[in-house]
């Protein structure tokens, strides 16, 4: 691989990384601190799960949801409400609150998928009902989530006795652990490829790789390992990012949403149910967005009319920022967890710095923008931007 290819392949990697370094100066290293590299994630924990479910919008064809803001609120709303005031069980209140964020996916989807009513028009009609239904829900109030299950679910941090003590060893050795799995992995892939001769890239690149990004997560591991451990809420995340990249990228259902935005009616003749696809991508966004909601609702530890208001335009701009393309049919589930960490890092800088919030939206567009003008000059050079 010359560099012009691999500048072009990793360039949202690259950017990440020179940012990451700039506010890493910029803040005079208080980026590095323990707390404060603990706190990226799971102030960002939404963006991630949020845009795992968007791409699949975007992949059909550049279409968004604009309600996901709106469906946290909602089920952060229900959720705080059946614990404080009518006592429900922690763990019947998080099932129920996950089908309803399906139900809302299905309404949506159902219109969208089926009645072919523009994306744009019924997610921006959703953001209205349920941000509406949300408030109506908490009276107009801060509603306090106290209930101690609820918040160890999704807001507690692993503490294994006699092996944490003022340092959390398990964060560590789990760091370990993920490192030496992604190598095996790697080598079990590739024994596999030589089996079947398939071409494969150079094992000194590919293990490259796989020692830079084992370094990170070991560096990552440690620094976790000096504050409080794993959050629990970094599980949730790892499992929701590990399973859509697994559709997208391993089965026939996840390429139908690429097939959708390459080219609707050549996907439709050749027998593919189109519909069912908008449908089930409208579903899944909803369910995620409810998800997080619940997360939220548990870090914060209470949900007013605001909470989730602009998060779908955080996620959509993790998928632009990370790669998809607006005009669909391109994206993967690991450059949009590059955006979301790209932004974050972002939000996380101006913060620590404590930029004007006015300057923060200003930067945040500007990243935003870059991404698209660089998806569409892109597209221009291949014919599908016209």
């Amino acid at each position: 691989m010359n560099v012009k290819t691999f500048v072009k392949k990793y360039t949202m990697v690259i950017a990440l990384v020179v940012v990451f370094i700039f506010f890493a100066w910029w803040t005079d290293q208080r980026l590095l601190l323990a707390q404060n590299l603990s706190n990226l994630l799971l102030q960002n924990a939404y963006v991630l799960v949020m845009a795992c479910g968007m791409l699949l919008c975007i992949l059909t064809g550049g279409n968004i949801d604009l309600s996901v803001g709106s469906t946290v609120c909602l089920i952060g709303a229900i959720a705080a409400q059946l614990m404080s005031k009518h006592h429900m069980n922690a763990y019947a209140v998080i099932i129920l609150c996950l089908i309803l964020s399906v139900l809302i996916g299905m309404w949506q989807g159902f219109w969208i998928g089926y009645i072919h009513i523009p994306p744009f028009i019924c997610t921006l009609a959703g953001m209205f009902l349920f941000r509406g239904i949300g408030r109506a829900i908490l009276e107009s109030k801060t509603i306090a989530i106290n209930d101690q299950n609820f918040l160890n679910t999704f807001a507690s941090y692993i503490e294994i006795p006699g092996l944490d003590n003022d340092v959390k060893w398990s964060a560590f050795i789990a760091g370990i652990a993920i490192a030496c799995i992604l190598v095996a992995v790697t080598a079990f892939s590739r024994f596999k490829k030589a089996k079947k001769g398939y071409k494969q890239a150079s094992a000194v690149s590919q293990f490259v790789k796989i020692a830079v990004i084992d370094l990170l997560i070991i560096a990552y591991s440690w620094k976790l390992a000096h504050y409080k451990g794993i959050p629990v809420m970094a599980l949730w995340v790892l499992a929701v990012v590990f399973i859509y990249a697994f559709i997208t990228s391993k089965t026939a259902f996840g390429r139908y949403f690429y097939a959708v935005g390459g080219n609707e009616k050549a996907t439709k003749l050749s027998g593919i149910n189109t519909n069912k696809v908008y449908f089930m991508a409208y579903t899944s966004m909803s369910l995620l967005a409810g998800l997080s909601g619940l997360l939220i609702g548990a870090r914060i530890g209470s949900v007013n009319g605001d909470t989730g208001n602009s998060f779908e335009m955080d996620a959509i701009g993790s998928c632009f920022i990370g790669g998809a393309s607006a005009y669909g049919g391109s994206g993967t589930v690991g450059g949009v967890v590059v955006g979301a960490i790209l932004l974050g890092v972002i939000n996380q800088g101006m913060s620590i710095k404590g930029l004007d919030n006015n300057w923060q939206y200003v930067v945040k567009g500007a990243v935003l923008l870059v991404a698209v003008i660089f998806d569409v000059v892109s597209n221009k050079k291949t014919g599908k931007a016209g």
